[in-house]
């Protein structure tokens, strides 16, 4: 029998603890790599996003703890925090125990059943071991450098997230002295997974063993005339949030710049060592981190999991991947440019499912089209290759008006992004780097060219970023209009960010941190007072994070007034659901596939109007207060119908990949009911806006 779950509004209770919530994302994706009706090479990559997500919440949200936490240096005795903290560690020794039994148990024997072989040192043969040899001594020792540790040799600068070795010495070094520890870097320049030559494969396979192997065979051949005692791998995660006063400093992209080469020594918040290592040698390592045992994690195999994602790029058997999928493309007249055809009408894309090629078409027409006088862009992410980029510099060689509003502070993209602005600054683009304490994150660019004797102008809105990898992996919405109201917004919107000043009033858009937060909680109201009036109140939304507690209430009280509220929140949530009294009318659900779900997507009925919001904002404090976001409407009814016909109607039908939120903060994954067929709302969008195999190529 389940507990009483009817709570006092007014007390925290009411909200799930976020950072747990955070970590159940990640059980999702563990169970993904359970999954035996997904191919193998995908569940072990499933695996290494799960090791991924984990390395950054430790290097962003339990840093960000242990500092609130912390007074010079100790942790304080503040409760809350401290059982937050606890929390926190109990559920990340058992996530990553369970990560390392999965790969263990499931997917390398599995593998290896189908001919991929990761071979330890003690499984391979003479053969094997001799390549394994000749290697070591040609590519590998003559990179490393030992360090025995002594009054001279300190304990040296270790990398964030950098592969390492302690070493526990007998007798004495060359000189006499009984140094009884070294420490051995990994290089990075060498790879982590190396390809054994096909010919000490078995027949049809592929072998492969891992850099730390190497080096564990080996580690004794670097200490001549004394005995290796123990020895373990380690790996130190750090602090990786990086601060600047953007008040003081004078040039936030030089500042940044001093910060990047910081960030590799942040403060210490994890330490992983082998599940072998000796209890001597982890607690030396946790006195030289500042750490405490909690912050432990003894591992059975790599203490990086991540870096396996170099063994499946190396596999070449289609059958232990997904089926290639080819995107769909926005249907076009071949004989129309671009600009005509957003004339005679809106273009919607969906994405990964339509190509992100008709956006990076629209800036590359706009760089090289000779009535086009300017074009406006926001950058969040890109990456370090960009077609879209490129194009902007092109622009600007050419002589057009380019501006580029670059965020410098976009987290693990700020070198790029810094690159990025140096090359629009040479090319002659006026580079601006938003608003000083906050992030811009809208997606928004701008094209203005002049017809017949007169400025026109065209948009691209979005809810994801403009990246050429992740626009093939995440799934959002864009939208290219040159709508009056819309387009005519969206170069407030620059304008406000370039210059400063207070945005006029904006008719269609909801632009944070001035109206968005408002702007929702009155839609949100709104639907409620239909409600009241006893008239059907629906609300769907579909975000990628809820824990902003304002929002969380307003829906809370919606649903009292007996809306009927479907949130599909891919990550965190601290709404508590199907609560008597307080959350009857709510239902949450997480949907986790082949694809990341990243599109923002808000729809109120409101008596029938059906309103539809798309945006680059999830519902989370940072995004509706310290950031730059833009919620934009769909203003036209066939491209609204399909909003809610792809982005919403199927993830409330799917049985596959659907997990439903419990009041109590766990997940349950739906599963067909008897006489209903299994449905997968990805598998259905593939299917529906794809470009079948055979065509292709065309």
């Amino acid at each position: 029998m389940k507990p009483d779950l009817r709570v006092d509004v007014t007390k925290n209770s009411i909200f799930l603890d976020r950072e747990l919530s955070q970590l159940m994302f990640n059980r999702r994706v563990l169970a993904q790599a359970e999954d035996k009706a997904i191919p193998l090479l995908e569940r072990l990559r499933y695996l290494c996003i799960a090791s991924s997500n984990l390395d950054e919440f430790f290097e962003v949200r339990v840093a960000s703890l242990l500092a609130a936490a912390s007074v010079d240096g100790a942790l304080s005795e503040h409760p809350a925090l401290v059982a937050t903290l606890s929390r926190i560690s109990n559920e990340c020794h058992d996530l990553v125990a369970h990560q390392y039994e999965i790969l263990n148990q499931e997917v390398l024997p599995q593998l290896q059943a189908k001919g991929v072989h990761l071979v330890r040192h003690n499984e391979r043969n003479e053969a094997q071991r001799a390549w394994v040899k000749e290697y070591f001594e040609r590519e590998v020792r003559p990179l490393l450098t030992p360090i025995g540790l002594d009054p001279a040799h300190p304990f040296p600068q270790v990398v964030n997230k950098s592969l390492n070795f302690i070493v526990a010495l007998s007798g004495k070094d060359a000189f006499g002295r009984g140094t009884a520890i070294a420490i051995v870097k990994a290089p990075r320049v060498l790879p982590r997974v190396i390809r054994l030559p096909d010919h000490l494969s078995k027949s049809g396979g592929v072998s492969f063993c891992l850099l730390s192997s190497i080096i564990h065979a080996h580690i004794s051949d670097l200490f001549a005339g004394r005995e290796v005692l123990a020895y373990s791998q380690f790996r130190v995660t750090r602090d990786s949030d990086l601060w600047v006063d953007e008040d003081e400093v004078k040039n936030l992209r030089q500042a940044l710049k001093g910060e990047l080469q910081g960030r590799q020594f942040g403060t210490s918040v994890r330490l992983e060592v082998a599940k072998n290592c000796p209890p001597e040698l982890s607690q030396f390592l946790l006195d030289q981190f500042g750490l405490d045992q909690s912050r432990l994690y003894a591992v059975n195999g790599p203490v990086n999991l991540v870096r396996l994602t170099e063994l499946i790029d190396h596999v070449n058997q289609p059958s232990l991947r997904f089926e290639p999928f080819f995107p769909g493309f926005a249907p076009k007249n071949p004989n129309q440019d671009i600009f005509s055809a957003l004339k005679k009408q809106d273009i919607l894309l969906h994405h990964p499912y339509q190509s992100f090629q008709t956006v990076i078409d629209f800036i590359r027409s706009a760089a090289h089209d000779p009535a086009v006088v300017a074009i406006k862009q926001t950058i969040y992410r890109t990456g370090m290759n960009s077609d879209l980029m490129d194009s902007l510099i092109t622009a600007a060689r050419q002589g057009k008006e380019v501006t580029v509003i670059v965020e410098l502070k976009a987290r693990f993209d700020e070198e790029a992004n810094i690159n990025w602005a140096d090359r629009l600054e040479q090319a002659g683009a006026q580079v601006v780097y938003g608003v000083v304490g906050l992030k811009t994150h809208a997606k928004l660019a701008l094209v203005i060219r002049r017809e017949e004797g007169e400025l026109r102008f065209y948009a691209h809105l979005g809810t994801g970023n403009y990246h050429p990898t992740t626009t093939k992996l995440y799934t959002d919405f864009g939208l290219l209009t040159c709508h009056p109201g819309l387009a005519i917004e969206v170069n407030e919107v620059f304008i406000h960010l370039t210059s400063l000043t207070k945005p006029h009033k904006l008719e269609h858009l909801w632009l944070a941190p001035f109206a968005l937060q408002n702007e929702i909680i009155k839609a949100i109201r709104n639907e409620a007072r239909i409600a009241r009036a006893g008239r059907p109140g629906r609300i769907i939304v579909k975000i990628n994070a809820l824990v902003d507690e304002s929002v969380i209430r307003a829906l809370y009280a919606a649903s009292k007034d007996g809306v009927k509220i479907d949130l599909i929140v891919r990550g965190a949530c601290t709404l508590r659901p199907g609560v008597p009294g307080l959350s009857d009318n709510i239902r949450v659900r997480s949907i986790i596939g082949r694809f990341l779900e990243h599109s923002r997507i808000y729809y109120f009925r409101n008596d029938l109007a059906h309103d539809v919001m798309l945006a680059s904002a999830d519902w989370m404090s940072r995004n509706l207060f310290r950031r730059i976001e833009v919620a934009f409407p769909v203003l036209d009814r066939t491209l609204k119908r399909r909003v809610i016909a792809e982005g919403l109607n199927p993830y409330l039908k799917d049985n596959s990949n659907s997990w439903e939120l419990e009041a109590d903060g766990h997940y349950l994954r739906r599963k067909p009911r008897a006489k209903l067929p299994a449905f997968s709302a990805q598998h259905y969008l593939m299917q529906a806006l794809g470009t079948p195999s055979n065509e292709a190529g065309d």
